[in-house]
Protein backbone atom coordinates (compact mmCIF):
# COMPACT_ATOMS: atom_id res chain seq x y z
CA UNK A 1 0.00 0.00 0.00
CA UNK A 2 1.39 3.38 -0.50
CA UNK A 3 2.17 5.71 1.99
CA UNK A 4 1.56 9.30 2.01
CA UNK A 5 4.85 10.98 1.61
CA UNK A 6 3.69 14.85 0.84
CA UNK A 7 1.04 16.29 3.60
CA UNK A 8 -0.10 19.67 3.11
CA UNK A 9 -2.63 20.56 6.40
CA UNK A 10 -4.38 24.45 6.26
CA UNK A 11 -1.01 26.06 4.14
CA UNK A 12 -1.73 29.41 4.09
CA UNK A 13 0.59 32.53 2.68
CA UNK A 14 -0.63 36.22 3.24
CA UNK A 15 1.56 39.27 1.54
CA UNK A 16 2.07 42.66 2.52
CA UNK A 17 1.22 45.04 -0.46
CA UNK A 18 1.55 48.62 -0.86
CA UNK A 19 3.77 51.50 0.82
CA UNK A 20 2.05 54.28 2.97
CA UNK A 21 -1.35 51.86 3.29
CA UNK A 22 -0.09 48.19 3.64
CA UNK A 23 -2.98 46.07 2.93
CA UNK A 24 -2.84 41.75 2.95
CA UNK A 25 -3.19 39.60 -0.09
CA UNK A 26 -3.82 36.06 0.35
CA UNK A 27 -1.77 34.08 -2.37
CA UNK A 28 -2.36 30.62 -0.47
CA UNK A 29 -5.46 29.96 0.92
CA UNK A 30 -6.21 26.88 3.22
CA UNK A 31 -4.60 24.43 0.97
CA UNK A 32 -4.52 20.81 2.45
CA UNK A 33 -3.44 17.92 0.50
CA UNK A 34 -1.85 14.19 0.69
CA UNK A 35 0.35 12.94 -1.97
CA UNK A 36 1.46 9.27 -1.92
CA UNK A 37 4.46 7.39 -2.93
CA UNK A 38 5.24 6.75 -6.17
CA UNK A 39 2.99 8.87 -8.36
CA UNK A 40 3.24 11.70 -10.27
CA UNK A 41 0.59 14.38 -8.90
CA UNK A 42 -0.25 17.39 -11.22
CA UNK A 43 -0.70 20.62 -9.85
CA UNK A 44 -2.81 22.99 -11.90
CA UNK A 45 -4.07 26.78 -11.88
CA UNK A 46 -4.47 29.79 -13.58
CA UNK A 47 -1.68 32.69 -13.48
CA UNK A 48 -1.36 33.91 -9.61
CA UNK A 49 -3.43 31.11 -8.45
CA UNK A 50 -0.83 29.87 -5.97
CA UNK A 51 1.01 27.06 -7.68
CA UNK A 52 4.79 28.81 -7.00
CA UNK A 53 3.82 29.60 -3.89
CA UNK A 54 2.88 26.57 -2.90
CA UNK A 55 6.42 25.18 -3.95
CA UNK A 56 8.28 27.97 -2.81
CA UNK A 57 6.48 27.37 1.00
CA UNK A 58 7.61 23.06 0.47
CA UNK A 59 11.12 24.21 -0.43
CA UNK A 60 11.14 26.97 2.79
CA UNK A 61 12.22 29.51 0.09
CA UNK A 62 9.06 31.79 1.94
CA UNK A 63 7.38 30.96 4.98
CA UNK A 64 4.13 30.30 5.68
CA UNK A 65 1.48 33.11 7.66
CA UNK A 66 -0.47 29.61 8.95
CA UNK A 67 -0.52 26.04 8.46
CA UNK A 68 2.49 23.33 8.54
CA UNK A 69 3.71 20.46 5.54
CA UNK A 70 5.79 17.00 5.97
CA UNK A 71 7.53 15.80 3.24
CA UNK A 72 8.72 11.86 3.61
CA UNK A 73 7.76 12.35 7.31
CA UNK A 74 9.55 15.55 8.38
CA UNK A 75 8.06 18.83 9.17
CA UNK A 76 9.60 21.26 6.02
CA UNK A 77 11.34 23.40 9.12
CA UNK A 78 13.78 20.08 8.97
CA UNK A 79 16.48 20.71 6.91
CA UNK A 80 17.50 16.87 6.60
CA UNK A 81 14.78 16.57 4.51
CA UNK A 82 16.36 18.43 1.51
CA UNK A 83 19.10 15.60 1.11
CA UNK A 84 16.28 13.19 -0.08
CA UNK A 85 14.59 16.10 -2.53
CA UNK A 86 15.05 17.23 -5.35
CA UNK A 87 13.61 20.87 -6.81
CA UNK A 88 13.83 22.79 -10.47
CA UNK A 89 12.21 26.28 -9.99
CA UNK A 90 10.04 28.08 -12.74
CA UNK A 91 13.05 30.34 -13.78
CA UNK A 92 16.11 28.48 -12.30
CA UNK A 93 19.22 31.01 -12.30
CA UNK A 94 22.56 29.68 -12.58
CA UNK A 95 26.16 31.01 -12.20
CA UNK A 96 26.97 32.17 -16.02
CA UNK A 97 30.26 30.97 -16.07
CA UNK A 98 30.19 27.75 -14.56
CA UNK A 99 29.72 25.20 -17.63
CA UNK A 100 27.15 22.95 -17.84
CA UNK A 101 29.39 19.33 -16.15
CA UNK A 102 31.21 22.20 -13.63
CA UNK A 103 27.79 22.85 -12.76
CA UNK A 104 26.63 19.39 -11.90
CA UNK A 105 29.90 18.95 -9.98
CA UNK A 106 28.87 21.61 -7.80
CA UNK A 107 25.82 20.65 -7.05
CA UNK A 108 27.14 16.97 -6.46
CA UNK A 109 29.65 18.26 -4.08
CA UNK A 110 27.31 20.05 -2.28
CA UNK A 111 25.49 16.88 -1.09
CA UNK A 112 29.37 15.24 -0.26
CA UNK A 113 30.44 13.01 -3.25
CA UNK A 114 33.36 11.94 -3.51
CA UNK A 115 35.23 13.63 -7.31
CA UNK A 116 35.21 10.64 -8.87
CA UNK A 117 31.55 9.69 -8.30
CA UNK A 118 30.83 13.51 -9.29
CA UNK A 119 31.98 13.42 -12.13
CA UNK A 120 30.24 10.08 -13.51
CA UNK A 121 27.41 11.31 -11.98
CA UNK A 122 27.27 14.99 -14.07
CA UNK A 123 28.06 12.63 -17.36
CA UNK A 124 25.24 10.34 -16.90
CA UNK A 125 22.74 12.80 -15.77
CA UNK A 126 23.70 15.51 -18.83
CA UNK A 127 23.15 12.68 -21.43
CA UNK A 128 20.07 11.11 -19.59
CA UNK A 129 18.64 14.92 -20.26
CA UNK A 130 19.54 14.45 -23.62
CA UNK A 131 21.89 17.60 -23.59
CA UNK A 132 24.49 17.61 -26.43
CA UNK A 133 27.78 16.09 -25.44
CA UNK A 134 29.59 18.99 -27.33
CA UNK A 135 27.90 21.61 -25.13
CA UNK A 136 28.77 19.66 -21.78
CA UNK A 137 31.85 22.45 -21.16
CA UNK A 138 30.57 25.15 -22.39
CA UNK A 139 29.60 28.35 -20.55
CA UNK A 140 26.31 28.10 -19.28
CA UNK A 141 25.69 31.61 -20.34
CA UNK A 142 26.15 30.59 -24.06
CA UNK A 143 23.20 28.39 -23.44
CA UNK A 144 19.53 28.92 -24.65
CA UNK A 145 16.67 28.69 -22.43
CA UNK A 146 15.73 25.27 -23.42
CA UNK A 147 19.48 24.44 -22.56
CA UNK A 148 19.44 25.58 -19.04
CA UNK A 149 16.10 23.55 -18.65
CA UNK A 150 17.71 20.34 -19.21
CA UNK A 151 20.36 21.38 -17.06
CA UNK A 152 18.10 22.21 -14.46
CA UNK A 153 16.25 18.93 -14.39
CA UNK A 154 19.64 16.64 -14.29
CA UNK A 155 20.49 19.11 -11.59
CA UNK A 156 17.16 18.22 -9.58
CA UNK A 157 18.24 14.91 -9.87
CA UNK A 158 22.06 14.87 -8.78
CA UNK A 159 21.61 13.77 -5.31
CA UNK A 160 19.19 10.64 -6.70
CA UNK A 161 15.70 12.19 -4.69
CA UNK A 162 13.17 10.10 -3.57
CA UNK A 163 10.65 12.97 -4.39
CA UNK A 164 11.21 15.32 -7.41
CA UNK A 165 9.33 19.28 -7.37
CA UNK A 166 9.21 20.34 -10.74
CA UNK A 167 7.91 23.80 -11.46
CA UNK A 168 7.47 24.52 -15.43
CA UNK A 169 9.66 21.31 -16.54
CA UNK A 170 8.88 21.76 -20.06
CA UNK A 171 9.48 25.92 -20.25
CA UNK A 172 11.68 27.11 -23.54
CA UNK A 173 11.52 23.23 -24.78
CA UNK A 174 10.96 22.59 -28.38
CA UNK A 175 8.20 19.63 -29.15
CA UNK A 176 10.95 17.11 -29.18
CA UNK A 177 12.43 18.34 -25.83
CA UNK A 178 8.66 18.25 -24.13
CA UNK A 179 8.54 14.75 -25.40
CA UNK A 180 11.89 13.26 -23.94
CA UNK A 181 11.15 15.31 -20.85
CA UNK A 182 8.40 13.57 -20.45
CA UNK A 183 9.71 10.16 -20.84
CA UNK A 184 11.89 11.14 -18.15
CA UNK A 185 9.60 11.95 -15.55
CA UNK A 186 7.70 9.26 -16.67
CA UNK A 187 11.05 6.90 -15.66
CA UNK A 188 11.04 8.33 -12.85
CA UNK A 189 7.69 6.83 -11.79
CA UNK A 190 9.05 3.73 -13.24
CA UNK A 191 12.19 4.07 -10.57
CA UNK A 192 9.73 4.63 -7.73
CA UNK A 193 9.90 8.19 -7.48
CA UNK A 194 7.39 10.69 -6.43
CA UNK A 195 6.99 13.67 -8.61
CA UNK A 196 5.35 16.97 -7.39
CA UNK A 197 4.80 18.85 -10.86
CA UNK A 198 3.42 22.26 -11.92
CA UNK A 199 2.62 23.04 -15.09
CA UNK A 200 0.74 25.33 -18.08
CA UNK A 201 0.75 22.63 -20.59
CA UNK A 202 -2.33 20.43 -19.72
CA UNK A 203 -1.81 17.86 -22.56
CA UNK A 204 2.05 16.77 -20.73
CA UNK A 205 -0.37 16.94 -17.48
CA UNK A 206 -3.22 15.02 -19.14
CA UNK A 207 -0.31 12.14 -20.40
CA UNK A 208 1.75 11.89 -17.33
CA UNK A 209 -0.32 12.50 -14.35
CA UNK A 210 -1.75 10.06 -11.83
CA UNK A 211 -3.82 12.57 -9.53
CA UNK A 212 -4.09 16.65 -10.33
CA UNK A 213 -5.32 19.58 -7.95
CA UNK A 214 -6.39 22.47 -9.53
CA UNK A 215 -6.31 25.57 -7.64
CA UNK A 216 -8.68 28.66 -8.08
CA UNK A 217 -7.62 31.93 -6.34
CA UNK A 218 -5.29 30.48 -3.81
CA UNK A 219 -8.15 28.00 -2.91
CA UNK A 220 -7.98 24.00 -3.72
CA UNK A 221 -10.74 23.38 -6.36
CA UNK A 222 -10.67 20.16 -7.24
CA UNK A 223 -8.28 17.32 -6.74
CA UNK A 224 -8.35 13.23 -7.45
CA UNK A 225 -7.80 10.85 -9.96
CA UNK A 226 -8.67 12.82 -13.70
CA UNK A 227 -11.38 10.07 -14.49
CA UNK A 228 -12.77 10.57 -10.75
CA UNK A 229 -13.01 14.42 -11.52
CA UNK A 230 -14.36 13.46 -15.24
CA UNK A 231 -16.70 12.00 -13.74
CA UNK A 232 -18.23 14.67 -11.49
CA UNK A 233 -18.23 17.40 -13.96
CA UNK A 234 -19.22 16.27 -17.51
CA UNK A 235 -22.50 14.63 -16.25
CA UNK A 236 -23.94 12.26 -18.85
CA UNK A 237 -22.30 10.47 -21.05
CA UNK A 238 -21.25 12.52 -24.35
CA UNK A 239 -21.38 10.72 -27.70
CA UNK A 240 -20.08 11.76 -31.01
CA UNK A 241 -21.46 10.79 -34.29
CA UNK A 242 -18.71 11.13 -37.99
CA UNK A 243 -20.98 10.55 -40.70
CA UNK A 244 -20.60 11.79 -44.44
CA UNK A 245 -22.49 12.12 -47.44
CA UNK A 246 -24.55 15.14 -46.52
CA UNK A 247 -23.96 18.79 -45.43
CA UNK A 248 -24.66 20.64 -42.29
CA UNK A 249 -27.49 22.74 -43.56
CA UNK A 250 -29.51 19.62 -44.51
CA UNK A 251 -28.63 17.70 -41.11
CA UNK A 252 -29.30 20.65 -39.49
CA UNK A 253 -33.19 20.54 -41.06
CA UNK A 254 -33.76 16.83 -39.67
CA UNK A 255 -31.87 17.71 -36.00
CA UNK A 256 -32.58 20.90 -35.59
CA UNK A 257 -30.77 22.36 -32.20
CA UNK A 258 -28.06 19.56 -32.45
CA UNK A 259 -24.38 20.50 -32.34
CA UNK A 260 -23.09 19.57 -36.12
CA UNK A 261 -19.49 20.74 -36.41
CA UNK A 262 -18.13 20.25 -40.68
CA UNK A 263 -14.48 18.32 -40.04
CA UNK A 264 -11.91 17.17 -42.74
CA UNK A 265 -12.96 13.78 -42.01
CA UNK A 266 -17.04 14.41 -42.51
CA UNK A 267 -19.64 16.27 -40.06
CA UNK A 268 -19.15 15.86 -36.18
CA UNK A 269 -22.82 15.58 -34.55
CA UNK A 270 -22.47 15.54 -30.51
CA UNK A 271 -25.08 14.44 -28.89
CA UNK A 272 -26.15 14.18 -25.00
CA UNK A 273 -26.04 10.53 -24.36
CA UNK A 274 -26.68 7.09 -26.28
CA UNK A 275 -30.34 7.44 -25.74
CA UNK A 276 -29.92 9.73 -29.18
CA UNK A 277 -28.04 7.72 -31.29
CA UNK A 278 -31.30 6.39 -33.66
CA UNK A 279 -32.47 9.92 -33.73
CA UNK A 280 -29.14 10.92 -35.09
CA UNK A 281 -29.23 7.37 -37.51
CA UNK A 282 -32.83 8.26 -38.83
CA UNK A 283 -32.25 12.28 -39.16
CA UNK A 284 -28.88 10.78 -41.63
CA UNK A 285 -30.99 8.56 -43.30
CA UNK A 286 -33.29 11.60 -44.27
CA UNK A 287 -30.85 13.74 -45.30
CA UNK A 288 -28.85 11.09 -47.73
CA UNK A 289 -26.05 10.71 -44.99
CA UNK A 290 -24.79 7.76 -43.56
CA UNK A 291 -22.52 7.22 -40.23
CA UNK A 292 -18.93 6.34 -40.18
CA UNK A 293 -18.32 6.10 -36.21
CA UNK A 294 -19.71 6.63 -32.85
CA UNK A 295 -17.91 7.14 -29.76
CA UNK A 296 -18.12 8.45 -26.23
CA UNK A 297 -16.67 11.88 -26.05
CA UNK A 298 -14.42 12.53 -22.68
CA UNK A 299 -13.76 15.65 -21.59
CA UNK A 300 -10.38 16.84 -22.01
CA UNK A 301 -8.50 18.02 -19.21
CA UNK A 302 -8.67 21.92 -20.46
CA UNK A 303 -12.62 21.60 -20.30
CA UNK A 304 -12.19 20.23 -17.16
CA UNK A 305 -9.52 22.96 -16.25
CA UNK A 306 -11.99 25.77 -17.39
CA UNK A 307 -15.02 24.38 -15.68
Amino acid sequence: MNMSVIEITNLTKDYEVGFLRKRKVRALDGLSLSIDSGQIFGFLGANGAGKTTTLKLLMRLIFPTTGSARILGHDIQDMRMHQRIGYLPENPYFYDYLTAREFLDYCAQIFGFPAPVRKKRAADLLARVKLDEKRWDTQLRKFSKGMLQRVGLAQSLVNDPEIVFLDEPMSGLDPVGRREVRDLIAAMRDEGKTVFMCSHILSDIEVLCDQVAILKKGKLAQVGYLDELRRKTEGPNRMEVMATGTDADSLHKHLPGSEIAPTPRGLRIEIASEDEIEKVIAALRQAGGKVVSIQPVKQSLEELFLD
